[in-house]
């Protein structure tokens, strides 16, 4: 979808035909900002469009809240279900703009494609999330930080018991205000027995079925005191995949290097955006299989400078020590660290408005 030096997506709402219901209470006033939980706040509205008879349709916006469903859908069964992470900034000059909204339409239909669901056509997909936002722009703080999280996600609703893919879907866009997902550096564990996704699986889309196997593994690393895990190959545990629910990424010996996507990884927005950035700034990159055993050494011998996870809601987030096996490898305080406080840093410029955006990530709302 081209757009010219500073791409906007306000004017673009008008062609997609959308019912507009405005909620007789807004609940803005009643928000404490200073203590914003991630996930837990929403705003006032949510974009909702119906698939049947193989078009989409009914295209609202309602107030937030409940809807009816019934118990036999399929995703409750079957697992038909995929989401995706944005986020939308407001600028000094009180202008808001959603990041890089284009690349996470791609993302969306890879994810339909696998869990053999619909296509949302890219048009649809950024209208609605610059409709929502638009109406709800409001709620979107001013603080360092601090930004609006867009959810948008597709679930099956045929009430059908059968292992079949579903005839109807429902498209939503629920949005709220955020805070910092982690405040702290981050003790990760390199897990070793359980596995995120497999070869030929589904790793490279955001299938809620992914997120939900990886909670018990996770949950048992929080026990032990770590904050997340860095998976592993399914096959021999002898390669890095992700960490938690994000890309990762590392310096070793003055390169950036972070595993290739392959169908057990997720293309990430912020991944590519770092990548790109680094290679701006003639930076070594490698995209490639990473082993266990080089980082570890790197940890080992201070080669390894810097490590951080990569995505939409963690942003940057440095990772503290890494341990393996029992044993506990610890890395320089991440304020020391000259690459990723410049990506941290870059990154909020242009997302708050305060750097040029050369790349046209920014769509104004």
């Amino acid at each position: 979808m081209p757009f010219s030096e500073f791409n906007t997506i306000k004017a673009m709402t008008e062609t997609l035909d959308i019912k507009i219901t405005k909620t007789k209470h807004s609940r803005l006033h009643e928000t404490d900002f200073s203590n914003l939980q991630f996930g837990k706040t929403f705003s006032d509205h949510m974009f909702v469009a119906d698939y049947a008879d193989g078009e989409w349709k009914d295209f609202q916006i309602v107030p937030y809240g409940e809807i009816s469903l019934s118990p036999a859908i399929s995703a409750l069964h079957y697992g038909q279900s995929f989401f995706e992470g944005i986020k939308a900034y407001k600028h000094a000059d009180g202008q808001v703009s959603v990041f890089r909204p284009d690349k996470n339409a791609k993302r969306f239909n890879k994810s339909a494609e696998r869990l053999c669901m619909p296509e949302l056509p890219e048009e649809v997909f950024i209208q609605s999330i610059a409709a929502v936002v638009d109406i709800d722009r409001d709620w979107i703080p001013s603080k360092p930080h601090h930004s609006m999280y867009i959810r948008p996600f597709m679930f099956a609703t045929d009430p059908f018991l059968g292992v079949t893919p579903s005839a109807t879907y429902k498209y939503m866009v629920l949005v709220g205000p955020v805070g910092p997902y982690f405040s702290k550096v981050l003790r990760v564990k390199v897990e070793t027995h359980f596995t995120r996704a497999a070869e030929g699986g589904m790793g490279y889309a955001k299938s809620s079925g992914n997120y939900g196997g990886s909670m018990l593994p996770a949950r048992r690393a929080t026990e032990e005191g770590f904050d997340q895990l860095i998976w592993t190959d399914a096959k021999d545990h002898q390669y890095i995949e992700e960490m938690g629910a994000a890309n990762v990424m590392f310096v070793l010996d003055g390169t950036l290097i972070t595993p290739s996507t392959r169908d057990t990884i997720l293309d990430g927005v912020t991944r590519d955006t770092v990548l790109t950035l680094a290679r701006g700034w003639g930076m070594p990159v490698e995209e490639r299989r990473v082993s266990v055993a080089e980082i570890i050494e790197g940890a080992k011998t201070g080669k390894l400078t810097d490590a951080f996870g990569a995505g939409t809601a963690a942003t940057i987030a440095p990772v503290g020590s890494i341990s393996l096996n029992g044993e506990e490898y610890f890395l320089k305080d991440p304020k020391e660290r000259e690459f990723s406080q410049k990506v941290l840093k870059t990154l909020d410029g242009i997302r708050y408005g305060n750097l040029p955006d050369e790349h046209g990530w920014n769509y104004l709302v």
